[in-house]
C-alpha cells in the first residue's frame, strides 16, 4: 500500500507545483483534480497541452496518479443536467486513458439540486435509485470501452449510502469496470470507537476484492471530520484488515489543510510500513 493525498489539497493552477510539493511531504502518489491544472474540475475539453504537461509533472517528481476525481451529481433532478455530467465524464475517462490513470471516481449523487454531497429525502425513492443505474451502465459502458475502473464512493448524504448499496449496484450494473473507494469516516455520522470500528470492518468484509482504492478521513465524536489520525476510526485495523483480503492499493488522504499534509503521510507510513 502506497500513502496518497487529494492533489487539490495544495493551492495552486500548476500540476509541476501541485505534486512537487506532495512529494515533499512524503506522498507517494495523488488523486488528481484537473482543478489543479487550472480547468474546471469536470471540463468539456481538455487540450493535448494540458494533458503533457501532468505526464511531465509526475514523471519529473516521481509522485504516481493513482485516480482522477470526476464527480458529479448523477442523481440530479434536472435530466439534461444529468446527461451534461454524463458527457463530461467521457472527457475525464479520455484523459485517464491516455495518462494510463487507472481508477476514475464518481459521486453517486443526490436529488439536492444545489449541493451534490447534501443529503435530499428523495434519495431513497425508486425513481432516484433508477436514474443512477441508468447513469453507472452508461458510464460504465464508457470506462469498459477503454479499460478504466470507476470507483463508486458510499457516502452517507447520497444515493448509495453503505456497503450494502454499493453490493445492489455492482449486482444491478453488472460491468467489471466498478469497483469501491472506502472511505471510512463516510460510512458514519455520528459513532464511537467501537462502532465505527464494526461499520468499518463489516464493509470490508462485503465490498472485498471489488476495493480499489482507500480514503484516509476522520470523525471526531461529535462527528465533525478532522484529519486522520485525529478522530474515532481505527486506521490500524483498516489497514490490517485490507491487507488481510490482499488488498495493495493507495490509501489517500483528504479533507485536511495544507499545514496538516506532513504529520498525516508520517501517520499513515508509519502504519502502512
Amino acid at each position: 500500500m502506497q500513502a496518497g493525498i487529494f492533489a487539490k489539497t495544495y493551492a495552486g493552477t500548476d500540476p509541476a507545483t501541485v505534486l512537487a510539493r506532495a512529494a515533499a511531504d512524503g506522498y507517494a502518489c495523488v488523486q488528481y483534480n484537473l482543478a489543479c491544472s487550472g480547468l474546471a474540475p469536470m471540463p468539456d475539453h481538455v487540450s493535448d497541452a494540458a494533458i503533457a504537461e501532468i505526464d511531465a509533472a509526475r514523471r519529473a517528481t516521481g509522485v504516481g496518479i493513482a485516480a482522477l476525481s470526476a464527480t458529479y451529481n448523477m442523481i440530479h433532478p434536472d435530466p439534461a443536467q444529468r446527461q451534461q455530467g454524463l458527457e463530461r465524464l467521457k472527457v475525464s475517462l479520455q484523459v485517464a486513458a491516455r495518462l494510463a490513470i487507472p481508477v476514475v471516481t464518481l459521486c453517486t449523487g443526490t436529488r439536492d439540486g444545489e449541493d451534490q454531497w447534501r443529503h435530499h429525502p428523495d434519495n431513497a425513492t425508486p425513481e432516484a435509485w433508477r436514474d443512477l443505474v441508468e447513469q453507472m451502465a452508461a458510464a460504465a459502458a464508457s470506462a469498459d470501452a477503454l479499460g478504466i475502473r470507476l470507483g463508486i464512493e458510499p457516502e452517507q448524504a447520497n444515493v448509495v449510502r453503505d456497503a450494502e448499496d454499493a453490493v445492489r449496484l455492482m449486482r444491478e450494473v453488472a460491468s467489471p469496470s466498478l469497483g469501491i473507494v472506502l472511505d471510512p469516516a463516510n460510512l458514519f455520522e455520528r459513532a464511537d470507537a467501537a462502532e465505527a470500528r464494526d461499520i468499518v470492518a463489516h464493509a470490508i468484509d462485503r465490498l472485498g476484492d471489488r476495493i480499489l482504492m482507500a480514503h484516509a478521513k476522520d470523525r471526531d465524536a461529535s462527528g465533525a471530520f478532522v484529519s486522520a489520525g485525529r478522530g474515532v476510526v481505527d486506521f490500524r485495523d483498516i489497514i490490517a484488515r485490507l491487507s488481510a483480503i490482499g488488498f495493495d492499493g493507495p490509501v489517500v488522504t483528504h479533507g485536511l489543510s495544507e499545514a496538516e499534509a506532513p504529520d498525516v503521510c508520517r501517520f499513515l507510513t508509519g502504519l502502512l510500513s
